[in-house]
């Protein structure tokens, strides 16, 4: 279990919170000093900022700009938070958005948060998971072409997938998780005719996590599955691709939604859109999904300390 190798985590009442900046070409360095300065987080948590957080610092990177600094900027400070949260020095991570084009540019192999964590932790398996109080999405596949979707979509990953949601969800309350598949075809796939991933790769993963005592149904149709999870029916649903999942639950929770990620020894929560070149360095960026991120990671890691090892 995750609990044995935090044995050491430092205790507060006030759970010290990891916020990296993001692509400091972006609007990261400014929702990250608003919500360090927002009065609702201040006796919540104490926060720590990593990356060039300050006007002066973020104003050397040139706002709206792809460039390899600012990808090597992001990933360093990814790479110090993440350190630190192993080490018990921050109780929890909660980090603003990178630009995946800055990452390639400084020639760094991963496309995102999700899978660097990974590396970085030495992770088995995550998934990225869409947090908001009225609907729940978590992702069997990421940051992939739509065609390679398919291929991608195994029944292992699948299970995988459901496994780990039925197992995390009970630190977001959820002590017995409902879950949902989202089929992939049009009316998940209506018995074969439209496409056979449903019937073949879907149908089956679902049954096999079932009979290992998940309570997890499916393949639905995608176009009903999230207003049956909306109207209470579902705690989660597993989309099988990207958008599946996000259009949705940005529809109904766009900039309240928080992205976790499933799967880590840390605790890493993170904001529901991306860098936003075009307002960078205007003072005008909305700091409300990293102030839910952060809150989140607060109440994730009361969780987490208060079920370690002693």
């Amino acid at each position: 279990m995750w609990f044995r190798r935090v044995r050491d985590l430092r205790v507060s009442e006030r759970p010290r919170i990891g916020v990296t900046v993001g692509d400091p070409a972006g609007i990261g360095p400014e929702i990250a000093r608003k919500a360090a300065a927002d009065p609702s987080l201040s006796s919540a948590c104490e926060i720590v900022l990593y990356g060039p957080s300050g006007e002066a610092d973020a104003a050397q990177y040139e706002r709206g700009r792809v460039t390899a600094s600012a990808g090597r900027a992001a990933y360093d400070a990814i790479v110090a938070a993440t350190r630190d949260a192993q080490a018990g020095r921050i109780d929890a991570i909660a980090t603003a958005p990178i630009n995946k084009e800055a990452f390639a540019a400084a020639e760094l192999p991963w496309r995102g948060h999700t899978d660097l964590l990974a590396h970085l932790t030495g992770a088995p398996r995550v998934a990225m998971m869409f947090y908001a109080e009225s609907l729940r999405v978590v992702l069997a596949t990421v940051h992939i072409a739509l065609a390679e979707v398919p291929r991608a979509l195994t029944r292992e990953v699948l299970e995988g997938t459901i496994d780990l949601a039925a197992r995390e969800l009970p630190r977001f309350g959820f002590a017995s998780p409902r879950l949902a598949v989202a089929g992939l075809n049009p009316h998940a796939g209506e018995h074969g005719v439209i496409g056979r991933e449903d019937n073949d790769v879907l149908a089956p993963a679902v049954a096999a996590s079932r009979a290992r005592g998940i309570d997890v149904a499916g393949p639905f149709p995608a176009d009903t599955v999230f207003v049956r999870a909306l109207r209470g029916e579902f705690d989660a649903v597993v989309a099988c691709y990207h958008d599946q999942g996000l259009i949705p639950i940005k529809l109904v929770a766009f900039g309240r939604a928080v992205n976790v990620t499933l799967g880590l020894p840390i605790v890493r929560t993170s904001v529901d859109h991306g860098t936003a070149f075009d307002i960078a360095g205007k003072g005008i960026a909305d700091p409300s999904s990293l102030i839910e991120a952060i809150k989140l990671a607060v109440r994730l890691a009361q969780v987490r300390n208060s079920t370690r090892v002693p």
